[in-house]
């Protein structure tokens, strides 16, 4: 640490608050330099971080009492809140095994006040602490810290709307950092806030107010003048929407200049009601490459921190190759369209966009709108393709069931990250969707092992016209190629049957055959979680083969199976029932029991092999 000299004096958050307010600007140099070199080693969401650090520093200078709580929205902003609430050194092993998560965590410190990792949560969690300290008598602050991102998704705006006919204590930090503000409108709108925040304004405000609520004059004046001042707002401030919403808008502030936000923010606070103080930072802020390119440091593996250079993996990504597979469609099909809810990079999709602007949606974080107007689109002869994280097509689960499969329309979504994902840890794991989506009525969902199949897949997909799911890693997977043709519901024998039949499905038929090849043992490719291959199991039932069932996933294709042939003795290899940390993907398969040992172990149970 002798290249931070401030940082290394700060082990919590009393430190801080007694530094003197000259030597903040060099403390949050000294966190962005830390923070490089540690989201260099490890990977992490850097761009974001770097340019809230002024904004963390400001709110840890006013929220001061253990009773006060921030919460912070996804979470990918809060990297320097965790360095400066006593993990600082923990920080160098941020989201390796046994380290810090890369996202807030009540188990990990008493100043995380609650768990994030999806968008558009704080304010909803947020009021709810608000509401609780109300009803308890307890004392302390919340306020909720929510990126402009994180605003599109719907529940920040359910949330806003309670929040501000509440009328209760609530305060919601907006940073932006896409919008650009000139400086004399920033001005004008800063000496505003800082009248409309002060308690002279507003003691000022509740007295005319009474005073012309008396009487009849006094009331007709009281809404003339309202109407008048609302006129001049709408002239005056940028946004009103907050305050229609009930909240006290401030802003917009320059969020690298410290002492305005500890100033304005201790006047939010002193307001006692609802109030929006809007702050604009610079993604990336104060490491050039982020600056210049904050979309790749947005979530960026290891990199040079002198040259931003990140390894070549070699191999195309499946999301890579899911766009390309739909890019080609869509060179041939024009009815075809692509959406995508704030990932048009991360899914592959980036292509199609360019190439067809017109027939390709980037709805925001709004995984629901994106899957119920994927449907209205569907419902008026389009061909839509939706690609969505796994870990947040939970968010659309009912549009996926009431509005697309129970309409049996023709809409193709791609799971993306499907499976373990490694160090972004346990709230992104893509675990849960088989067992939601093998539920739905009318839907299909494919798994492929290599990527010549999830090419094939995504044509038949498409070409069937029917609700579907493609589900495939992160990463990627063999190329493939000389595997059977993709057939619907028919899954695939790589090795005879023997007593004993490994079913695999995803990424792990490859582990999966060489465990078949060192035991002698039977192994099927399971393409389809559903529909089930029943010709195939049947024949298994009919030559009396004990099943070895391996998902990367907790249990969906193993509970089908057992099902459908109750008589076949079906021993499951899922992830458990918990969460799972980060960690490698290849340590998490093995604290899962999904990996090559446990396939072993299971084979050799199963044929009275012990020890």
């Amino acid at each position: 640490m002798k290249d931070y000299p401030i940082l290394q004096q700060l082990n919590g958050p009393a430190d801080l608050q007694a530094l003197p307010e000259e030597k903040l600007p060099a403390l949050a140099e000294e966190v962005r330099g830390y923070m490089v070199d540690c989201v260099s080693k490890n990977g992490g969401h850097l761009a974001a971080s770097l340019g809230a650090v002024d904004l963390i520093i400001a709110l840890h200078r006013v929220y001061t009492d253990e009773k006060d709580r921030l919460i912070f929205d996804v979470g990918h902003q809060a990297y320097a809140h965790k360095i400066l609430t006593g993990r600082r050194d923990a920080f160098a092993d941020l989201r390796q095994e046994g380290g810090i998560s890369g996202f807030p965590k009540r188990e990990e410190s008493p100043y995380d006040a609650f768990n994030t990792g999806h968008a558009s949560t704080s304010i909803s969690a947020a009021l709810g602490m608000v509401r609780a300290k109300n009803l308890l008598h307890e004392a302390g602050h919340v306020a909720a810290v929510i990126g402009d991102g994180a605003l599109t998704g719907g529940l920040a705006y359910e949330a806003l709307d309670d929040g501000g006919d509440s009328k209760l204590p609530l305060v919601v930090v907006l940073n932006d950092n896409e919008m650009s503000i000139s400086r004399n409108v920033g001005a004008m709108s800063r000496s505003l806030s800082r009248l409309r925040a002060s308690s002279g304004y507003n003691r000022l405000k509740r007295f005319v107010v009474r005073a012309l609520e008396t009487g009849t004059v006094g009331r007709r004046m009281s809404k003339n003048l309202e109407g008048f001042k609302n006129r001049i707002k709408r002239f005056v401030l940028q946004n009103t929407f907050f305050e229609e919403m009930g909240f006290t808008y401030l802003g917009p502030i320059d969020g690298h200049d410290i002492p305005q936000m500890i100033a304005l923010l201790r006047e939010a606070k002193a307001l006692e009601r609802p109030v929006v103080v809007h702050v604009i930072t610079q993604k990336g802020k104060g490491y050039s490459l982020s600056e210049r390119n904050p979309e790749k440091f947005h979530g960026i593996a290891p990199f040079s921190p002198e040259t931003g250079a990140v390894a070549a993996s070699g191999a195309p990504s499946c999301s890579q190759v899911f766009g390309e597979t739909v890019l080609e469609l869509g060179k041939e099909d024009e009815c075809i369209v692509a959406i995508t809810a704030a990932m048009r990079d991360g899914t592959g999709l980036r292509p199609f966009f360019d190439a067809f602007p017109d027939r390709a949606f980037d709805v925001g974080i709004a995984e629901e709108h994106a899957l119920t107007m994927a449907a209205g689109m569907a419902a008026e002869g389009l061909k839509p393709v939706a690609a969505i994280y796994s870990s947040f097509l939970q968010r659309a689960v009912d549009q996926l069931c009431h509005d697309i499969c129970r309409q049996k329309l023709p809409v193709v979504v791609g799971v993306d990250r499907a499976g373990l994902v490694g160090q972004d840890g346990e709230t992104h794991q893509g675990i849960y969707d088989p067992a939601l989506l093998c539920a739905i009525p009318h839907l299909s969902v494919y798994e492929p092992a290599t990527l010549a199949e999830l090419r094939a897949m995504v044509h038949l997909a498409v070409e069937r016209g029917e609700p579907a799911a493609i589900r495939y890693c992160r990463g990627t997977l063999p190329e493939g190629g000389d595997e059977e043709p993709v057939t619907y519901g028919k899954w695939v024998t790589l090795r005879p049957a023997a007593d004993v039949v490994i079913v695999a499905a995803g990424p792990l038929v490859e582990i999966a055959r060489q465990v078949a090849e060192e035991q002698d043992c039977g192994l099927v490719e399971a393409r389809f979680y559903k529909p089930l291959d029943y010709a195939l199991l049947d024949d298994l039932r009919k030559r009396g083969c004990k099943l070895v069932v391996a998902e990367e996933n907790v249990a969906a294709l193993s509970l089908y199976v057992a099902a459908y042939c109750p008589e076949l003795v079906v021993r499951p290899l899922c992830l458990p029932d918990g969460p799972m940390p980060q960690a490698t993907v290849a340590r998490q398969r093995t604290l899962g029991g999904v990996d090559a040992a446990a396939m072993t172990r299971a084979v050799r149970e199963l044929r009275g092999i012990h020890g």
